[in-house]
Formats: structure tokens, C-alpha cells, sequence
């Protein structure tokens, strides 16, 4: 890794980047589950009833109510799983550390010295899988990181230590 960047000789500045050590909460996997089931059965029953009041052209929209609903089931059955297997979240002295996405992942570092807000969060769906997520607001235009799916008590001492650590690291967060 030394080397690769202009003024980078040996032993100066080398950081590896390591996936964050953490994983979310496996109850994530269920709550990602019913909100795709959620995303995918409002459209198809819109279309299913539709396609009932339709006449002749409602079979059109049967087929595509169909269509939808096996590509929801499909990506319901497939995608929260792989979602589990990406996500990681660390918290260090230093720095917020996040890693989402499944075909583009996105690796996100915020400084301690950056951080304004730390917010938790638990929807009703996040509520009754005992889940929060926990939104780090910085001072960057990228916006907020977000590290969703943590068991509500893991949320709650996250967003505490968070808390003393930000208070603790000078810095202006702008």
C-alpha cells in the first residue's frame, strides 16, 4: 500500500482500509425482509385491484401485478441476506467507520472532530423487530452516516459513548 500516492514513501501515512469489525444485529435481516414484502405488496394490490375493475385490458395488469410480485418475493428472499453479509459499522476514538451497499459499496470515515448530531431512530417496523438505527450527523455534504439494523440497547449505549467521545475531541465539527 506504501508508495501508491505521490509523497508516499515507505512506512509514511500508510493506513490499510479494513472492513469495520462490526455487524448488524441479525434481526436485520427480518425487518429488511418485511419492508420489502411491504414495498412489493402495496403495488401489486394496486395493480390486482386494477386489473379486476379493468375489463379486458385488466388481464395486462394481472400479468404485471405477477411479475412484480414474484420479483418482490425473489428479492426479499435474496437481498436482505446479502445486505447482512455488507454492512458493518465500527466506532473508534477516532472516527465513525461505515460500510453499506450491495453492488456499489460505499465505505464512509467520519472524524470525531466532525460529528454535530447523533440521533437514534426506531420506526414501527424497527420497534417490533427491537431494532434502531443510529444517524451520525457531520459537517460534510455527503450528508449523515447511517448505520441501521443495531438491537435498540446496542443503538442506545452507541449513541451515548458517541456522545462522550464527541464532547471529549477538540474540533469546531465544521
Amino acid at each position: 500500500m506504501t508508495g501508491d500516492l505521490p509523497g508516499e514513501g515507505p512506512g509514511e501515512g500508510a493506513v490499510r482500509l479494513r472492513p469495520p469489525r462490526n455487524t448488524l444485529n441479525a434481526r436485520a435481516v427480518w425487518w429488511w425482509r418485511a419492508r420489502c414484502l411491504l414495498t412489493t405488496a402495496v403495488p401489486v394490490a394496486v395493480l390486482a385491484a386494477l386489473g379486476a375493475f379493468a375489463g379486458p385490458a385488466g388481464t395486462w395488469l394481472w400479468y404485471a401485478a405477477g411479475v412484480l410480485a414474484v420479483l418482490g418475493l425473489a428479492g426479499t428472499a435474496f437481498l436482505p441476506s446479502w445486505w447482512y453479509r455488507v454492512h458493518r459499522w465500527e466506532i473508534t476514538d477516532e472516527a465513525v467507520y461505515l460500510r453499506t451497499g450491495a453492488l456499489w459499496q460505499e465505505w464512509r470515515i467520519a472524524p470525531m472532530s466532525r460529528i454535530q448530531t447523533v440521533d437514534t431512530v426506531r420506526g414501527p417496523l424497527e420497534q417490533l423487530f427491537r431494532l434502531a438505527s443510529v444517524t451520525v450527523t457531520t459537517a460534510s455534504a455527503k450528508g449523515a452516516l447511517r448505520i441501521e439494523g443495531l438491537d435498540h440497547e446496542v443503538a442506545a449505549r452507541l449513541a451515548e459513548r458517541l456522545t462522550r467521545i464527541t464532547q471529549a475531541t477538540p474540533g469546531d465539527a465544521t
